[in-house]
């Protein structure tokens, strides 16, 4: 839609939205292959669930995309909370299961990581939820969008890090931009 109207050209979002996808794809494949969707409730929960944030992720991004990135900012914290404490209370019990096929097809086949156990793949996971949280964090400083690890130092008061004055926020800061601009 803001492409659309031409308020502003974001190709490398799309590309980093796929790559997001794709990994949360696979973390699902892991829990589904660890019985995470063996009862028919928490199948049905898990895609109510989801198809409930993703239309409001949609409609919060329409109203400010910045708005809708440090939502997804903050559930991947908290994901990557939850991971985190799950790992320590468990770690001992982890160790001696084998991870999942799905893990070893995703992280294995892209030579990225090695895995022992079980306990490997969650600590991969929780990790990956944190680089998820940095990416949202990125995608709300407008400009260049960078990999997330090139942004580690950067603080709000940097000037590359100052979100341009011009760009709007929003779909109602948008049109409000529009119709100042036309006048």
């Amino acid at each position: 839609m803001y492409e659309t109207f031409g308020w502003w050209r974001r190709a490398d979002y799309i590309k980093v939205h796929f790559a997001e996808s794709w990994n949360e794809f696979h973390h699902l494949l892991i829990m589904e292959e660890l019985g995470g969707n063996s009862l028919w409730v928490d199948r049905f929960l898990a895609r109510f669930a989801a198809f409930f944030y993703y239309f409001m992720t949609v409609a919060m991004y329409m109203v400010s995309p910045r708005m809708a990135y440090h939502f997804s900012e903050c559930v991947e914290r908290h994901a990557y909370s939850t991971y985190d404490k799950f790992i320590k209370l468990h770690e001992d019990e982890l160790k001696k299961l084998p991870a999942p096929e799905a893990a070893l097809n995703y992280y294995l086949n892209e030579d990225l990581y090695l895995f022992d156990n079980l306990y490997d793949v969650f600590v991969n996971i929780r990790d990956d939820e944190a680089e998820h949280c940095k990416t949202m964090k990125a995608c709300q400083t407008h400009g260049n969008l960078r990999s997330p690890h090139s942004m580690q130092k950067c603080l709000e008061t940097d000037t590359e890090c100052v979100i341009p004055e011009d760009d709007c926020e929003g779909i109602v800061d948008c049109v409000k931009k529009s119709l100042v601009s036309k006048e």
